[in-house]
């Protein structure tokens, strides 16, 4: 029996990977986050899989179904919105199964920042414009950031951050970064990334807290920030340089 954490992708359905649409198929149980993972997923599950929207359920109460498919030797898809590497709390899942003598895998999935830009139709690292692409949320009540890793502190490379989690503090978001990018450093918001219901906001720390909020976005939206995003006047990269000698490895 294995537990399998199956990236379920950003939102769009048919953007899970092909190992995880098998995995899924071939699982007996499924637990997938009801208010993240589209429902379309699971008329991939057999027709007799045991459901569990874990939604509303605490750590507990997951372990718990993973335990009891463990004892009764049945295979349990885990799916996770985006990709299980990034803000997706497997860590503490993983634990707890290490703990329980309980194996598992990772699927990998499409993580919403790439679904993110690939709706903005650009490429987050642009050769002599930025190189570095930063990964963070925003510090909440729940769970404070590490010593180092505040907006202020992350602002100061320049790099292009996206920000998780983030949106219903936009105000807060500009105002740490600008000191560090500047008015007119271009912003996106990108909401239900690939999507039906997907929404674009484009603009700059001057404007786009006044959008985020005329839209009335709160959740499940990434904020992207920096400069790659306006680069059109840029090198070439050498990967396709006809001056690279394609006879070096």
């Amino acid at each position: 029996m294995t537990v399998y954490f199956i990236g379920a992708g950003p939102g769009a359905a048919d953007l899970i990977t092909v190992r995880g649409a098998r995995t899924l198929a071939a699982a007996p149980v499924c637990l997938y986050a009801g208010s993240l993972v589209p429902r379309e997923l699971l008329a991939e599950c057999p027709p007799d899989a045991r459901l569990v929207d874990t939604s509303q359920l605490n750590l507990d109460e997951i372990v718990s179904e993973c335990v009891r498919a463990h004892e009764a030797g049945q295979d349990v898809a885990r799916l996770h919105s985006g990709d299980p590497s990034v803000f997706s709390a497997v860590a503490e899942q993983m634990r707890r199964l290490d703990a329980a003598g309980i194996p598992y895998e990772v699927v990998p999935g499409v993580p919403a920042f790439a679904a993110a830009a690939a709706a903005l139709k650009r490429e987050l690292t642009v050769p002599t414009v930025g190189q570095t692409v930063i990964l963070t949320r925003i510090a909440q009540q729940a769970t404070p950031m590490p010593p180092g890793e505040d907006l202020a502190t992350l602002g100061r490379s320049g790099a292009l951050l996206v920000l998780h989690l983030a949106t219903r503090y936009v105000d807060r978001v500009v105002d740490e970064l600008l000191p560090h990018y500047g008015a007119e450093c271009p912003v996106a918001v990108v909401a239900m990334a690939s999507r039906p219901d997907e929404l674009i906001l484009r603009g700059t720390l001057a404007d786009i807290a006044a959008q985020v909020k005329e839209h009335g976005l709160v959740r499940t939206a990434v904020i992207i920030v920096g400069r790659t995003l306006g680069a059109e006047q840029f090198r070439d990269s050498h990967l396709y340089s006809p001056e690279r000698d394609r006879h070096v490895c």
